[in-house]
C-alpha cells in the first residue's frame, strides 16, 4: 500500500505538546491520530482496531498503537506493536515534519528509540 502519510512527534504522555503537522499527499487511512493528538490513547486504540480498512501489518497503525499503549503506561504492548511495525512486510515513505522523507521501518525504529527515551511518535 503506497501512500504518503504525515509524521508528527508527540511528547511523552505526561506533557501535552501540540503535534507538528505537514502537508499530506495521497490517500490516508484513519489510524487514530486525532485521538492521540487529543490525548485520548484508549480512543485511539479503539479507532485503529475498529477500522477495517487498515491492514493488520500497516506500519502507521502499528506505530500509533505503540504510541497509544505507551501513553497508557503499557510499555510491553507498545514494544510488541512497534516491533511488529519494524518487521511489517508493508513499507512506504513517510514525510517528516521537517520535510525529510523516511522509510516506514526506519520511522518505526525511531518510535522504538523514542519509547526508550520516554517519548512517543505518532503518524497521521
Amino acid at each position: 500500500m503506497a501512500q504518503t502519510l504525515i509524521l508528527a512527534a508527540l511528547l511523552a504522555a505526561q506533557s501535552a505538546a501540540p503535534a507538528v503537522l505537514v502537508e499530506a499527499r495521497g490517500e490516508r487511512a484513519d489510524v487514530g491520530y486525532s485521538e492521540l493528538a487529543a490525548g485520548q490513547p484508549q480512543a485511539a486504540i479503539e479507532r485503529i482496531q475498529a477500522n477495517r480498512k487498515v491492514d493488520a501489518n500497516d506500519p502507521a497503525a502499528l506505530i500509533n498503537l505503540g504510541a497509544a499503549h505507551a501513553r497508557m503506561g503499557d510499555l510491553a504492548d507498545a514494544r510488541t506493536v512497534l516491533t511488529a511495525a519494524i518487521a511489517s512486510p508493508e513499507r512506504y515513505e513517510l514525510q517528516l515534519a521537517d520535510g525529510r522523507w523516511m522509510d516506514s521501518r526506519r520511522a518505526a525504529r525511531l518510535a522504538m528509540s523514542q519509547l526508550q527515551e520516554g517519548k512517543t511518535l505518532a503518524v497521521r
